[in-house]
C-alpha cells in the first residue's frame, strides 16, 4: 500500500509537470508560439519580445532531469518513459524553431538586455540533462545556439544575481568544448562570494533583500557553475566546499518556511514565480546533498502539499491551460513591472526531483511531517541554528 501511495505522489507530480510544459512545447515545437502564446503583465506589449524565449528556458530549466532520466536504464516505468520520450522530441524541436531565423518563433537571443536572463535558465537546463538536450540535437542547431549564446556576450550585466547568467553561460562552453572565458567566471565568483552576509545568504548585489532570489538563482547557479568546474582551480574547489555548506543552511530555512498547510511567507519581489521559491531546495533533492537534518521524505511531502496549494486553485491556470499571473489563483496586482506570462515557468524548478527514479528513498520512503507540521503537532524537536561561518 505505501509503495502504491509513493507512486500516485509521484505520478501527481508528473502530472503537473506535464500540465505546465506540454502545451507551451508543442506550440514552440510545431512553430506557433509566438502566434498563439498569450502575454499577460503589465508591460506586455513591450515585454512581447522575450517571452517566448523567457517560456522556453525556464521550461527546459525545471524540466531536464526528468528528460534525462528517461536516458539512463534506472527508471524502468514504461508510463514515465513514454512521457518523458515525447516531451524530449517536444523540447529538441522547440530548440531547432527558437534558433532558426527561417522558422516564425524564432526567439529573440540578442536584443535588450533580458535575453541573457533566458538563455542562462536555458543552458542550466542543457547542463541539467546533456543526454537529453545536447547530445540528441542535430550538428546544425547545436552549432546555431552555440552562435545565439555567444551574442549575449554583449549584454553587459547587472551588478546582481545577473552576474551569474554570464558566468552559466561561459560554464556552458567549457562544457560544449567551445573557447570559455576563466576570467570571467573567476571575477564573477570572488564578487558573488564578497556579498555572502552569513547563515546561508548571499545579498542580491552589494545590499541584503528579502526575497527568494538565493533560491530562484543565486544559490543554484553557484552550485551548477561550480559542480562543473571545481576542479579546474583548487580555490573554486575550496570554494564549492563552502557554497554547498551554506545552500545546506538556506535548504533548512526553505523547508522550515513551509506551514502545515502547505503556505510560506508572501516576501520579495518575483513571487509570482510560485513554486520556484523552492528552486534550491528541489536541487539539493536531486543531487542527494540534504543536509543530514532533513529527511529526502519530508522535503517530498512538504513540496506535494505546497503543490496541491498552488496548482489545484481553479484559477491558476487560464482556460487554455497557460499559467495566469498570481501565486495562488489569479493575481495580476502581485506582478512586477517585468513579469510576463513567459517569467512564470520558472516555477517548473520545484520539480527537479523528477530526475531521480522512482526507487529513490526521496520516493519510497514513507511519508514524513515536515518541520513546522512537526512542531504545530506538538512533536518534540531539536531547535534551529545559525551557521557559523
Amino acid at each position: 500500500m505505501e509503495r502504491k501511495i509513493m507512486t500516485n505522489v509521484r505520478r501527481y507530480w508528473i502530472f503537473l509537470l506535464r500540465k505546465i510544459c506540454e502545451k507551451p512545447l508543442e506550440l514552440c515545437a510545431s512553430d506557433r508560439l509566438k502566434e498563439l502564446m498569450p502575454i499577460e503583465g503589465k508591460r506586455s506589449k513591450e515585454r512581447e519580445k522575450f517571452a517566448p524565449l523567457e517560456l522556453l528556458g525556464r521550461i527546459l530549466c525545471g524540466l531536464s532531469p526528468f528528460l534525462e532520466l528517461n536516458k539512463k536504464a534506472v527508471n524502468t516505468d514504461l508510463e514515465e518513459k513514454r512521457i518523458a520520450s515525447w516531451l524530449s522530441e517536444l523540447a529538441i524541436k522547440s530548440l531547432r524553431v527558437a534558433t532558426d531565423l527561417g522558422c516564425r518563433s524564432y526567439m529573440n537571443f540578442r536584443e535588450g538586455k533580458q535575453p541573457l536572463v533566458d538563455s542562462a535558465f536555458l543552458v542550466e537546463g542543457i547542463l541539467r540533462a546533456p543526454k537529453a538536450l545536447w547530445e540528441d540535437l542535430d550538428p546544425s542547431t547545436k552549432e546555431r545556439l552555440i552562435k545565439e549564446l555567444k551574442e549575449t556576450r554583449r549584454i553587459e550585466p547587472y551588478y546582481s544575481n545577473w552576474l551569474l547568467f554570464s558566468a552559466i553561460i561561459e560554464t556552458f562552453f567549457f562544457f560544449v568544448g567551445e573557447e570559455w572565458d576563466s576570467t570571467k567566471i573567476d571575477l564573477i565568483l570572488k564578487i558573488v562570494e564578497g556579498w555572502y552576509k552569513g547563515d546561508g545568504v548571499y545579498g542580491d548585489g552589494p545590499h541584503f533583500r528579502w526575497d527568494y532570489y538565493n533560491s530562484f538563482v543565486i544559490q543554484p547557479m553557484l552550485i551548477d557553475v561550480l559542480r562543473i568546474l571545481s576542479e579546474r582551480k583548487s580555490e573554486w574547489k575550496e570554494l564549492y566546499t563552502k557554497v554547498l555548506k551554506r545552500a545546506q543552511r538556506y535548504a533548512l530555512v526553505l523547508e522550515r518556511m513551509i506551514s502545515p498547510e502547505g503556505t510560506f511567507p508572501i516576501i520579495g519581489r518575483s513571487i509570482t514565480y510560485r513554486t520556484g521559491v523552492f528552486h534550491l531546495l528541489s536541487q539539493l533533492s536531486l543531487l542527494h546533498l540534504l543536509p543530514p537534518e532533513l529527511n529526502p521524505a519530508q522535503v517530498r511531502c512538504a513540496l506535494t502539499t505546497v503543490l496541491r496549494r498552488i496548482f489545484e486553485h481553479p484559477a491558476t491556470f487560464d482556460e487554455n491551460g497557460w499559467l495566469k499571473i498570481g501565486l495562488v489563483g489569479s493575481q495580476p496586482s502581485l506582478g512586477e513591472e517585468y513579469i510576463t506570462t513567459g517569467s512564470l515557468y520558472l516555477c517548473t524548478t520545484v520539480f527537479l526531483p523528477l530526475g531521480l527514479p522512482p526507487s529513490d528513498p526521496f520516493w519510497k520512503d514513507p511519508c514524513e511531517s515536515w518541520t513546522n507540521k512537526k512542531v504545530w503537532e506538538g512533536e518534540d524537536i531539536h531547535p534551529d541554528k545559525a551557521l557559523e561561518d
